[in-house]
């Protein structure tokens, strides 16, 4: 598999080219750090993979994507550094990212996706994934960013929480309960306006009554009637209801490498 790296940060070039190495099928064939010299590049020698960063100077790589010949677009794995607002952009239309810093284990995902993706994905539809991305895209990023914080109350006192550390949100009447490891803070809200809230996380609502920060999630089983069993780092133990059993095992699916076990 033909590989080439797009990064404007030396660091993030190294790491991808010294990992790709590692793989014995992969052959890193350009490496840039810019989209301007990348895009002459890519045109007149287009590879099976590319690694583009998306927040580099001048010619952005959402700006690259778009300018990319379609008839020889390649299999593109975005990188980015934590821009949480976007990412559920790329999941939800099957376009692979990396967060930097990324760990290996996480690129060798994304190499045997692509080889998957080589030998079943034709470049029409590879077009119609990234249009669908970029269009999700501009809508995401157009809106204003959600809160990175929020306040919650615990024990009279109002605390100021980090989104990312919210494990989960349950309905409690008029309130919402925010569950960050052993401690649960009280909100005045509703779940919809809590999810709202939380957009920037993977969020999965597994009932009428919870969300859960996918990021979270430690360990999953199932009962005996099919229901996802949920256990968060820390320790907090959900079960998903009947009606969103298909909607978190469909979630859930995306993560996995192979195919599912038959049953």
């Amino acid at each position: 598999m033909r590989v080439v790296i797009v990064d404007d940060e030396p660091a993030a070039r190294r790491m991808l080219r010294e990992s790709c190495a590692r793989e014995a099928d992969i052959e890193v064939v350009g490496e840039y750090g810019d989209g301007r010299t990348a895009l002459q590049a890519l045109a007149a020698s287009p590879p099976d993979l590319l690694f583009l960063d998306i927040q580099m100077d001048g010619l952005t790589g959402l700006q690259l994507a778009r300018s990319l010949p379609p008839e020889t677009l390649p299999l593109i794995v975005f990188v980015t550094a934590y821009d949480q607002h976007a990412v559920e952009a790329f999941e939800l239309n099957a376009i692979d990212y990396l967060l930097k810093p990324f760990e290996d284990s996480r690129l060798h995902a994304a190499l045997a996706r692509a080889r998957r993706l080589l030998a079943t994905q034709g470049a029409s539809q590879r077009v119609a994934a990234l249009a669908a991305l970029l269009a999700q895209l501009d809508q995401k990023l157009a809106s204003p960013a959600p809160p990175a914080r929020l306040l919650g109350e615990l024990d009279g006192r109002l605390h100021m929480l980090d989104v990312a550390a919210i494990e989960l949100v349950e309905a409690d009447r008029n309130y919402v309960v925010l569950a960050c490891g052993r401690e649960r803070y009280h909100a005045r809200s509703t779940l919809t306006q809590a999810e709202a809230a939380l957009e920037s996380q993977p969020m999965l609502r597994i009932s009428r009554s919870c969300i859960v920060n996918i990021r979270h999630v430690a360990q999953i089983s199932r009962t005996p009637r099919g229901d996802f069993i949920l256990v968060t780092r820390g320790g907090i133990t959900v079960t998903s209801s009947e009606g969103f059993r298909d909607k978190v095992r469909d979630y859930l699916e995306k993560f996995r490498l192979g195919p599912a076990p038959p049953g």
